[in-house]
């Protein structure tokens, strides 16, 4: 009697244990899917990792977002030899500055940064997805765009090789270490006239090269009662000396010497993902801007930009980082419960 008893006790073990299998399995496998779902769903995919970028990344991180940063390593200032005018980095290289923000974001566990840009973005608010260049998909509740812009160099010869050294955008990133020296200006339009203005804080000594620009007659009288000459014709060349000189050659008249050539030549964002995401943009004097809000959210909601790709006004290190750690601090509050 015992042993029937302990067989029929067996059986029912065995029957039971063959039933909850599969259920364990089944949870197993759901575990899994959950784990797999925390690991790939970001709360913020960050595209373009420069100041801006990493800027937003570092906000997120302190807040313990999980964020994935994607950056193909091409800021806009690499060709700049120092950075002026950065609140505790002042003369530093761009890319050691770059390198030592990596170093300490690193410090962060969740923070990724990826060397990839994103080949294309879609979804919506809570539920994006980005295709990197890698071929790696990624989501994620809100995406910040800082992948900057790239300057569009003109036809002449020498201008590409001197950018960034010779040829500068930005008093402010470049004037103090060329103050009292004999300045050049491209003329490109109407707001060249400002910067004539703003140049006088740092030197009383500027020619304007008209490059085939139309200068309007109450410029001209302007810019002749503040002594700026005016040199008409077309740039051919321009050929650099020393750390900022730079010689202009003109197809109408004889070399210019300068100490330093300010030029404020069209650009691009250096990716079309706007364009795909259908984002509102606002023109500027060079090109176009991303149109934000004041939490730098853009026309779609969960999407924010920041640095010189919505910049409308004077891009700088100092503006894009303030702009990439405002993105940062308003993407995360958006996602508040």
């Amino acid at each position: 009697m015992q042993r029937r008893t302990l067989l029929k006790l067996a059986a029912a073990l065995s029957a039971i244990g063959i039933a909850r299998a599969p259920a364990t399995a089944r949870s197993s496998r759901s575990s899994s899917n959950q784990n797999k779902e925390l690991i790939t769903m970001n709360d913020v995919i960050i595209i373009g990792g420069s100041f801006a970028g990493l800027a937003a990344a570092l906000q997120l991180g302190r807040a313990r977002r999980k964020v994935t940063v994607l950056d193909t390593g091409l800021q806009r200032n690499r060709f700049a030899g120092r950075s002026h005018g950065m609140l505790g980095h002042d003369h530093k290289p761009p890319s050691a500055i770059l390198t030592e923000a990596r170093r300490q974001l690193a410090h962060y566990p969740t923070i990724r940064l990826v060397n990839a840009g994103a080949d294309s973005v879609s979804g919506a608010i809570d539920d994006f997805s980005v295709l990197t260049g890698d071929g790696e998909s990624l989501k994620a509740r809100r995406l910040i765009l800082s992948y900057g812009i790239v300057d569009q160099m003109p036809d002449v010869p020498g201008f590409a090789e001197a950018w960034g050294t010779a040829i500068v955008p930005c008093p402010y990133c470049d004037g103090f270490e060329v103050a009292d020296q004999h300045w050049g200006l491209v003329w490109s339009g109407p707001q060249s006239m400002n910067q004539v203005r703003l140049f006088h804080d740092w030197t009383d000594n500027l020619t304007v090269f008209a490059d085939v620009h139309d200068i309007a007659p109450d410029f001209r009288a302007d810019l002749a009662g503040r002594k700026v000459p005016v040199i008409d014709g077309r740039i051919t060349g321009v050929a650099r000396h020393g750390s900022h000189g730079a010689t202009i050659k003109i197809d109408t008249g004889p070399d210019v010497a300068v100490d330093i050539l300010f030029a404020h030549p069209r650009n691009k964002p250096s990716a079309s993902l706007h364009e795909t995401l259908g984002l509102t943009t606002v023109a500027t004097p060079t090109g176009i801007a991303i149109k934000t809000d004041d939490r730098r959210e853009t026309s779609t909601p969960g999407i924010y930009a920041a640095g010189d790709l919505a910049n409308p006004g004077i891009p700088s290190v100092t503006t894009a980082t303030w702009q990439g750690a405002m993105a940062g601090i308003f993407a995360q509050q958006s996602m508040l419960v």
